[in-house]
């Protein structure tokens, strides 16, 4: 157990003894219902009682596998002496969600949180996979701050396509652009779809899903190794077995959130964002997740922590390789151990097995160093994600320098404007447009108020007479998020957003913009007076709903500069059991 924890004494009375222990109707009526199922009287003798938070879903196809995972959860809680009880949650896939999955991964952590505080959990399994299935649980369970172990779903097996590995979400983004430039047909596109996606799982890229797998890991959040195993590896439900025995042991030690999400532990996931060449939408989640539990991250920490590490991981869309083969190179906890030897981790950071995150890692073995590679072969030597801020982007905005273009991290061009994603789906493939490989494409009102919910369209795909020139990569720059599986020069996240008024609202086509990525900065060259008489004159174009979850969300909604999330549900609101109804 690291010296930072000291375990609560057991046996204790636990939250779910206010619901079933004693003879008072009001418990032989909760005891008694629950007793419908079988379960035999003992069960209830003040065992943990263990939550398996299952976001599973026929509609979220990454997590399409998570019962089967759920059965060796539950193995494992009865094998430690716990009491294991399946509870589906709130699913938001990003493959089927309108009008993005964004818009609702805060209202899965508002309903999760109250499930987990109204209901009898002593400690939560959360069974994740999908994008925004990661952070909202997580979100919920540091709101709640119950005891809680993430089981993430893992990637999916490589695939191939005409001898050329193939990963999910990156090549979908390759082949739509190489059949907008003649080299693919589309027939062709429509063989390589299965290609794409072979067996269950998350994209085996290191797209969003597997970022925010090893921020979870990273956290201390999952056990020593989980992020990376294969969705069908056996090793996966070992995964899912030993997780929960574990958890029953965290009840009992009283081990929380809140014990393991320090400033340390959001660090040290920071850095290996760098490290693994993460997806950027690890920023908002992060930044989210740290306001629930209330540690103080911003994103000059993403900039600070990030900027000096360098991207070893050679997986797409940064690399060449996919999540397979980071397994068996040996994973995330080979990416750790070469931080903490760099002295870019805070080896003492406690996790979910009790132990420190550098007792968990420092005798692994790298088994491929072209995989996970050495520091004088790294994709980038400084990773990391790219703050920039300047009159554009005053709260700031985002880049991943290991997706994008080396020569245009410094670049000045002529502004083409597109005013929402229906205005560039019209525009961008007409012969007529003026745009050229030199011009800076720029979308606006897609920000968290604007789409709403900050859809995945930031990675614009480049007009079709640019790709027939062989051009691969512009400088494109929205209020919007990219799929962790794409690529290219890519400035998202400003902040402030269009439809809050920021100055992204007011960028005309034919303004010059400057991108400054080695001195992080973000401008609009047209005169200071100009752009405060353009603000003044800016009105409000998208229409506000007048009712239920969208204008909650509408109404209270954050920039994405501190999460996106919900104004009302930062901070740790605790898991008091509250008043018996009955």
């Amino acid at each position: 157990m690291s010296k930072t924890f000291t375990p609560a004494p057991w046996p204790r009375k636990l939250r779910s003894t206010h619901w079933y222990s004693g003879t008072s109707r009001d418990t032989i009526y909760h005891r008694g219902w629950l007793k419908n199922q079988g379960y035999p009287h003992d069960l209830f003798d003040g065992r943990p009682i263990i939550g398996i938070l299952n976001t599973w879903s026929d509609l979220t196809p990454c997590n399409g596998h998570l019962r089967e995972l759920a059965e060796k959860v539950k193995a494992g809680v009865w094998e430690a002496g716990g009491f294991p009880v399946e509870v589906p949650v709130f699913s938001a896939s990003e493959n089927t969600f309108r009008p993005t999955a964004m818009m609702f991964r805060n209202l899965a952590a508002l309903s999760i949180e109250e499930q987990l505080r109204g209901q009898p959990i002593d400690g939560a399994v959360l069974l994740v996979g999908c994008d925004k299935t990661t952070p909202s649980l997580m979100m919920a369970a540091a709101s709640c701050d119950v005891p809680s172990i993430v089981v993430t779903g893992g990637p999916m097996l490589n695939g191939y396509f005409q001898g050329e590995r193939v990963g999910s979400g990156t090549h979908l983004w390759k082949f739509s652009e190489m059949v907008k430039a003649g080299e693919m047909t589309q027939d062709e596109f429509l063989d390589a779809e299965q290609s794409m996606s072979r067996s269950s799982g998350t994209c085996n890229t290191m797209g969003t899903a597997s970022s925010m797998a090893s921020m979870a890991e990273a956290l201390g959040m999952a056990l020593s190794g989980n992020a990376a195993i294969p969705a069908v590896d056996s090793r996966r439900r070992v995964m899912a077995q030993l997780s929960g025995r574990r958890i029953v042991q965290m009840v009992k030690d009283d081990l929380k959130p809140s014990d393991i999400l320090t400033k340390e532990a959001f660090e040290n996931a920071i850095r290996t964002n760098g490290a693994i060449g993460g997806s950027t939408n690890a920023v908002i989640h992060l930044l989210a997740l740290a306001g629930r539990v209330g540690v103080d991250i911003t994103l000059e920490d993403w900039d600070r922590c990030g900027r000096d590490v360098a991207t070893i991981v050679n997986l797409m869309p940064s690399g060449k390789y996919l999540m397979e083969e980071f397994f068996y190179a040996g994973g995330l906890p080979v990416v750790l151990k070469r931080l903490g030897e760099g002295g870019q981790l805070h080896k003492d950071a406690l996790t979910v097995s009790g132990q420190t995150i550098w007792d968990e890692v420092k005798d692994v073995v790298n088994h491929n160093e072209d995989v996970i590679l050495p520091l004088d072969r790294a994709l980038t030597p400084q990773g990391g994600i790219a703050v920039l801020k300047g009159n554009l982007a005053p709260k700031g905005a985002v880049l991943k320098p290991s997706a994008a273009s080396p020569h245009l991290l410094t670049h000045r061009g002529r502004a083409v404007v597109f005013e929402d994603i229906d205005d560039y789906k019209a525009k961008i493939d007409d012969e007529a447009l003026e745009i050229d490989e030199t011009c800076v494409m720029v979308l606006k009102n897609c920000g968290p108020k604007g789409y709403p919910g900050m859809a995945e369209v930031g990675n614009m795909g480049l007009p079709p007479k640019v790709l027939r020139k062989g051009i691969t990569d512009m400088v494109r720059i929205s209020d919007a998020r990219m799929s962790g599986t794409a690529y290219g020069t890519v400035i998202l996240h400003t902040s402030p957003e269009a439809a809050a008024g920021g100055p992204l609202a007011v960028v005309r086509t034919g303004d010059m913009i400057e991108v400054d990525v080695p001195n992080r900065r973000l401008h609009l060259d047209i005169p200071e007076a100009e752009l405060a008489e353009r603000l003044a004159a800016w009105a409000p174009s998208h229409d506000l709903p007048a009712s239920g979850y969208a204008w909650l969300h509408q109404a209270h909604v954050s920039g994405a500069d501190t999460g996106a999330d919900l104004d009302f549900l930062r901070g740790c609101r605790g898991n008091d059991v509250g008043k018996d109804s009955h």
